[in-house]
């Protein structure tokens, strides 16, 4: 308001630049020809006007001076009001008063706004005189917008209430009279009644009305809106955009205009009087509105629009655009980075994510991430956070897949694990689909194990974790080929393979002095152990015992089983043991 007293705008001449008002005007002209051509047609029944007139002493002229510089000033032509009244002798006293209004972006001196006022006074003691011309009340308000007096702009509307035609006109006198008041106001300004007229009164006495008030019950939707956004009222303007019903798609308007006072970062400014959320709470606010329109592309699928809505929504959140190049406080740099890897590990997880924000290959150096998280160990620790919450999320392969992205061979290998393991039991549980489900993890463990041979990132610590884990697949892999013996029927094979398992103590030839290598199993395999057990029991009882060898395999099972007790296995291992005595 203050860079822009007069908000120029509101009404503009610019539009009479057609071919044929031209010629009318003469050609080529000037804003202040524009401004006159408009008097001329305003005050066509008033008589000859001034800069019209060629013999004033046979005929005097209508005075314009206060209009011209009134409609001047209204479409923000500032030169040219100046000029008008420096050429004036009505507005010698006025010219210098203006000038200091121009010069200082609306505000004046004590001194200056004392007089105005004065002036202000004066008129308003004259009253509206019948027979006086109503267009010097043109003067009336340019004094009263000068002095920036609170008491006279509320006396002058409430002694002249049809001062003005449209909202616009209303709307432009009052910002224009508004004053960036500081909270310590010189008592001297208090004690001459010069009472600022500030912002906050604006706002409060335009929410006076509802916004029915404005939008006539909905016959003009966007007045109030737009009220709104004049007096700065950002926030209530933007919240009833986007609750607004109906089909015009004004929510989607909500959106965009958010996106646009965010980047200014002129959000914190435009909360409202009536509204009393801190300014992190308008940021969240608005960056809500932002997330919740780029989350309908979601469901059609289009996750480059979600990023791009979703990123502007953690900007808003961060403060605007500067939160990209650090010129925001710290609290705002941190709430835009949560924000920002929040809704970006939501596009990862998504059908399509990967490939969007980390390309075909690598961690993002070739995907949309490196555009947000240049910095290499920022893309890999949120990568791996963005793995675990895939974990959480019981999506698998896509944390395998990410991690295999990042360079965490290790972790992702004992993810392929842990799903074999899972498969494993689904699959001694009959599911159809448990046997093409392992065969892919087998070969995504195997996979894993050669790229990790061929990273050159790999440590000495990593090359033993890579050991760990690839025993335990191993051992999977020897548990799930034991199941599929059995379920073709060949129980000698299954119990011979089981004999053979150096991690379970169930060699009929040995000892058990093995019995304590179970405690150092992985979890992994140590949840496929119960339904190993009872497939070994009913191989046991398909083949024929010729030399006491299957015997002595029962005894290892039925010990081994009796040593776990403590692990509460599933009853039914249980039950079968005890049946197989």
């Amino acid at each position: 308001i203050q860079s822009h007293p007069a908000q120029p705008g509101l009404i503009s001449f610019n539009s009479w630049g057609s071919a044929s008002l031209q010629a009318a005007l003469g050609g080529v002209v000037g804003n202040l020809q524009k401004v006159r051509a408009f008097l001329r047609v305003r005050l066509r029944d008033h008589g000859v006007l001034d800069f019209d007139a060629t013999d004033a002493r046979r005929q005097p002229p209508i005075d314009t001076t206060w209009q011209q510089i009134y409609f001047c000033l209204r479409t923000g032509y500032y030169d040219e009001a100046r000029s008008v009244a420096q050429s004036s002798r009505v507005a010698n006293q006025f010219s210098p008063q203006l000038a200091e209004w121009i010069k200082n972006g609306g505000m004046v001196s004590q001194g200056t706004a004392l007089e105005a006022s004065e002036e202000c006074e004066k008129m308003l003691r004259m009253g509206d005189r019948a027979g006086r011309p109503g267009f010097d009340r043109k003067k009336l308000l340019l004094y009263a917008i000068i002095s920036g007096c609170r008491r006279q702009i509320d006396r002058l509307l409430r002694e002249m209430p049809t001062l003005f035609s449209t909202i616009e006109d209303f709307l432009w006198f009052k910002l224009s009279c508004v004053r960036d008041c500081p909270s310590s106001v010189p008592s001297l300004v208090l004690s001459e009644g010069l009472v600022p007229y500030t912002l906050d009164d604006l706002q409060a006495y335009l929410n006076k009305y509802e916004s029915s008030y404005y939008t006539k019950n909905g016959k003009d939707p966007l007045v109030y809106p737009y009220v709104l956004l004049l007096s700065v009222q950002f926030l209530p303007a933007i919240l009833y955009l986007s609750k607004e019903i109906g089909d015009e798609g004004y929510n989607i308007d909500a959106v965009h205009i958010s996106i646009a006072l965010a980047d200014h970062g002129v959000l914190s400014e435009g909360a409202g009087i009536g509204h009393k959320l801190g300014v992190m709470d308008t940021y969240a606010e608005v960056a809500s509105i932002i997330r919740q329109y780029g989350s309908i592309y979601l469901r059609h699928g289009d996750l480059l629009l979600v990023l791009e809505y979703y990123v502007q929504a953690a900007a808003a959140m961060g403060g605007g655009q500067q939160s990209w190049t650090g010129q925001v406080n710290a609290d705002q740099q941190r709430q835009r980075s949560m924000m920002l890897k929040q809704l970006l590990s939501e596009i990862l997880l998504r059908d399509g994510g990967i490939p969007l924000l980390l390309g075909p290959r690598g961690a993002g150096e070739e995907g949309a991430l490196r555009r947000y998280l240049p910095d290499w160990q920022s893309r890999q620790q949120f990568l791996l956070e963005a793995a675990c919450q895939c974990q959480e999320a019981g999506l698998y392969d896509k944390s395998v897949e990410i991690h295999k992205r990042v360079g965490a061979f290790v972790l992702a290998l004992e993810t392929i694990n842990k799903c074999l393991s899972e498969a494993i039991c689904a699959l001694s549980r009959g599911r159809l689909d448990g046997e093409s489900r392992t065969s892919g993890l087998i070969h995504s463990g195997n996979e894993i194990i050669e790229s990790y041979k061929y990273s050159p990132e790999a440590s000495l610590q990593d090359r033993e974790h890579i050991s760990e884990q690839q025993t335990v697949l191993r051992q999977l892999e020897a548990i799930l080929y034991i199941h599929k013996l059995a379920r073709a029927g060949e129980y000698v094979d299954a119990i011979r393979e089981v004999s053979k398992l150096p991690f379970l103590p169930l060699d009929p030839r040995r000892s058990d002095a093995a019995l304590d290598v179970f405690t150092n199993l992985s979890p992994h395999v140590q949840a496929c152990v119960p339904d190993l057990l009872k497939v070994v029991l009913n191989c046991l009882e398909n083949v024929r015992d010729t030399d006491g060898t299957l015997r002595a395999l029962k005894a290892k099972v039925t010990s081994f089983v009796a040593n776990n007790m403590a692990r509460n296995w599933p009853h039914d291992l249980y039950e079968k043991v005890a049946g197989s005595l």
